[in-house]
């Protein structure tokens, strides 16, 4: 019992030193840290380049959708960002309405809900190319920086039939899309639901056209390597060919719609 008393009082010491150099280590990184975001400050308001590049993914919420994006910048001058990306989305139509058949009175829903009288499913892929322009620094570490975004370039619509599983009228159900029996796909006493998500892609269309893009970007970050930001802008996107996505409504080839992004990325 001695000896662990004795070997304990030995080791207590260098314990100690190990938590106070734990600690000290800590407190140095947090202050060099916070030397570092004051000098890119200092650098900023000089006008230096500080970063080189800068890599950004975004979940974006349009008016006519969703859509997620990468995206990759090489830093010019202190205000303009040369920019390149890449975007996947789907569109949705303005009367798109999700029904579900169910048993009247019991709440209890008998087949997956379907959007009536859908025709195909809208996806858009973009690839395209820019620029950023800082319009507005920040005031300081804790301000937010706003930044012009324009440019375009290739689009890609990939047209997927919508199916809806009806009745085959022997007792069982049946896959179909419009273009199969339009009768009976907008025969509402016939639909049991949407037929499964991955029905269709086997016969995706693909129609080339061309987009632009006009946003403002408030970055809410601090002058470092983390990349935080929500933008606020305009698409214009024009197809070579209409496309159908309800029955009995006007086929379109140019799609106009508004977005909010969430940005998050890092410079270097």
């Amino acid at each position: 019992m001695k000896k662990i008393v004795v070997i304990a009082m030995m080791l207590a010491p260098v314990l100690a030193m190990a938590q106070e150099k734990k600690v000290s280590e800590k407190q140095q990184k947090k202050a060099e840290r916070r030397e570092r975001v004051n000098q890119l400050i200092k650098q900023e308001e000089e006008g230096a380049l500080i970063f080189q590049k800068q890599s950004a993914f975004a979940v974006k919420l349009n008016t006519d959708g969703y859509g997620i994006f990468y995206e990759h910048g090489k830093y010019k001058t202190i205000t303009k960002t040369n920019l390149w990306w890449l975007e996947l989305g789907e569109r949705k139509h303005g009367k798109e309405e999700k029904v579900a058949k169910g048993i009247a009175g019991l709440g209890i829903v008998t087949g997956n809900p379907f959007v009536f009288g859908k025709v195909n499913n809208l996806y858009n892929f973009n690839i395209g190319i820019g620029q950023q322009r800082l319009i507005g620094g920040k005031g300081n570490k804790n301000g937010i920086a706003v930044s012009l975004m324009y440019g375009g370039g290739l689009s890609m619509a990939l047209v997927k039939p919508y199916y809806l599983s009806v009745e085959d009228g022997s007792g069982g159900v049946k896959d179909i899309k419009y273009a199969d029996d339009s009768t009976t796909f907008l025969d509402p006493n016939k639909i049991t639901g949407a037929s499964s998500f991955g029905k269709g892609f086997g016969e995706m269309k693909y129609i080339p056209g061309a987009h632009v893009r006009a946003a403002l970007r408030f970055d809410y970050g601090r002058y470092n390597e983390v990349l935080s930001a929500v933008e606020v802008g305009l698409n214009a996107t024009f197809y070579s060919k209409k496309i159908e996505q309800m029955a009995y409504n006007k086929q379109k080839d140019f799609f106009f719609n508004a977005y909010v992004a969430i940005v998050f990325g890092r410079r270097k």
